[in-house]
């Protein structure tokens, strides 16, 4: 069983077309986990519109963040493959299945995307060369984080591992990555399965320059070496 868990917050102008091309791709048995954090659009009409028993909707963490939304949301997940997504991005359809062959092998899997704008034209044909993104757990936990969230899927040891998520982590990609580094396997893989949508209100600030300073980056390593350490 497969469970696509997205985070969600005033996601209209997005979320049916990237709904859509996830359903496209899941069994009958599989499940979408929609953590809303209090939507005040028509983000949860539309999905009640869309009426398909997979999608389920429960309460976000309404604490105004990424990290604790998809925490929820991960929380609910019921399925042995998790898979990571965005409320306003689209998956390619051979997403499911290639990461799921790979997954086969690796218990956690990160793929390269095309960075597009609102429109869907494409900015760039490879984030790992805007973000640099290499393979190597040291590498991406003290030079460059490539664990990019929406691009992630992985087994469920490496969910339960991973949760609940420690008080002090600076994203939840980052800190199920170094998880699954560290205690178990991950693979970079060079198949780009999704459009990346950056539109200019992303909650994410990743593919753009770092708001964070020097001292701060390295606060937050500090502090997942030290959550690393106690799981």
């Amino acid at each position: 069983m497969i469970s696509v868990c997205i985070a969600t917050y005033n996601g209209e102008r997005f979320i049916e077309r990237q709904i859509i091309s996830i359903l496209n791709q899941l069994g009958s048995e599989d499940e979408i986990v929609i953590a809303d954090d209090g939507s005040t659009d028509n983000t949860l009409a539309i999905l009640k519109r869309l009426n398909d028993s997979r999608l389920r909707v429960v309460e976000g963490a309404h604490r105004h963040s990424p990290i604790w939304n998809f925490e929820r949301a991960l929380e609910q997940a019921k399925g042995e493959y998790i898979f990571l997504a965005d409320q306003d991005d689209v998956w390619m359809p051979e997403k499911v299945a290639v990461t799921m062959n790979y997954l086969q092998k690796y218990d956690c899997v990160v793929s390269d995307n095309m960075i597009v704008d609102a429109d869907d034209n494409v900015i760039c044909n490879s984030f790992y060369t805007v973000n640099r993104t290499r393979s190597g757990k040291w590498y991406n936990l003290l030079l460059k984080n490539g664990y990019l969230g929406c691009c992630m899927a992985f087994r469920r040891n490496v969910l339960e591992a991973s949760l609940p998520f420690p008080a002090d982590i600076p994203m939840h990609d980052i800190w199920i990555g170094n998880v699954a580094a560290f205690k178990y396997s991950v693979c970079f893989i060079p198949d780009k399965l999704m459009h990346y949508n950056r539109h200019g209100d992303n909650a994410s600030t990743a593919s753009a320059s770092s708001p964070y300073s020097f001292w701060q980056k390295l606060d937050f390593r500090w502090h997942i070496i030290c959550d690393l350490i106690h799981i």
